[in-house]
């Protein structure tokens, strides 16, 4: 006869582990703290249970033995006065007495001073019953000084483009530029395209007019004022005397609009040199009070003499191609439709 299966018995948790810890309380951990502490443990992040009545860690990942540089002894069966400064102790309890209070979960920040070196980290507590409060630590120093050495060099660059640009004003006083993007006015332009009509028609050849708009700024960048704007406007004036030739115009022709014209460039040339425009613009780091404000366009193409070849036709079907580029949502160059026709 065949032996009856022998039944099966469950492997008692470590001692030790996070698993044994939740066996002696489990009428303490709540199904939500079981749940997290499961995923915790495998992850090897810094996770800690703390007594509420006598203030000891009752369980603590071996990586916080590391942190505290507890190597003879453990963190579990300490209290914060063993691991940590007056003030940080404070620190601690204020927040731990607010998750009690809430029963909700808390995200803190704190900065420990460790081995003579000052280390930051976020802090995220939960309730763990009435007794007990659960920490998950996430080490955030690296994290900051990446932060901080990006922030110095914003307001470095800051500092620099406003330099450029005052010198740059210096420089053109009386040349006739429009002051804020240094860039030729709308009268010189209009200049401009009469003449390149004139020697396109005579000379059968091609070019593009492009108007370019500046998207709406998000609402934290709107709040920084006029400010802002006039920031914006200076790199978009820096970004098209860098992407246009001698024989090419570019000018400001509104509040926050500009126009370009594209000397002998057809409408397929144009559009690929304006979409490696926009992505520049994308990339280039505008900076006031160390943010980044980005810049977003809008660019509407036409070409003489396919989408139209008077001056006011022109005008107006690159109009028309951004209006239709902010209607698709913006930061996009959209071509003026060529019309077909007698």
């Amino acid at each position: 006869m065949n032996n009856p299966a022998a039944p099966d018995h469950a492997v008692p948790p470590a001692q030790g582990s996070l698993a044994h810890w939740l066996a002696g309380h489990g009428a303490v951990a709540s199904d939500m703290g079981a749940t997290l502490l499961s995923l915790i443990e495998p992850l090897n992040l810094l996770a800690a249970i703390k007594s509420l009545a006598t203030g000891r860690y009752v369980f603590a990942s071996p990586g916080l033995d590391r942190l505290f540089e507890r190597s003879e002894s453990s963190v579990v069966g300490s209290v914060d006065n063993d691991l940590m400064r007056a003030e940080e102790v404070v620190a601690m309890r204020r927040v731990e007495q607010a998750v009690m209070a809430q029963r909700s979960v808390t995200v803190s920040e704190h900065r420990l001073e460790l081995g003579g070196r000052r280390r930051e980290f976020t802090v995220t507590r939960a309730a763990l019953g009435t007794e007990f409060v659960l920490s998950v630590w996430q080490e955030r120093t690296e994290e900051r000084h990446r932060e901080s050495h990006l922030q110095r060099a914003l307001q470095q660059l800051e500092q620099q483009q406003k330099a450029l640009e005052q010198i740059r004003r210096e420089l053109q006083q009386g040349s006739g530029r429009d002051e804020v993007s240094g860039l030729y006015l709308q009268a010189q332009f209009d200049d401009a395209l009469l003449r390149e009509i004139d020697l396109s028609t005579r000379e059968h050849r091609e070019f593009a007019l492009v108007i370019i708009a500046l998207d709406p700024a998000p609402a934290a960048i709107q709040a920084l004022g006029e400010e802002a704007n006039q920031r914006l406007l200076e790199g978009m004036g820096r970004m098209l005397r860098a992407n246009t030739r001698a024989m090419d115009a570019a000018c400001r022709v509104g509040h926050s609009r500009f126009a370009v014209l594209l000397s002998g460039v057809g409408l397929a040339t144009a559009h690929a040199r304006m979409e490696q425009l926009r992505r520049q613009c994308m990339a280039q780091i505008i900076v006031l009070n160390g943010q980044d404000m980005g810049l977003s366009l809008s660019m509407g193409v036409c070409s003489f003499p396919h989408t139209a070849s008077k001056q006011d036709e022109l005008w107006n079907a690159s109009e028309a191609a951004v209006h239709e580029a902010q209607r698709r949502g913006g930061n996009q160059v959209v071509l003026a439709s060529i019309p077909f026709g007698a």
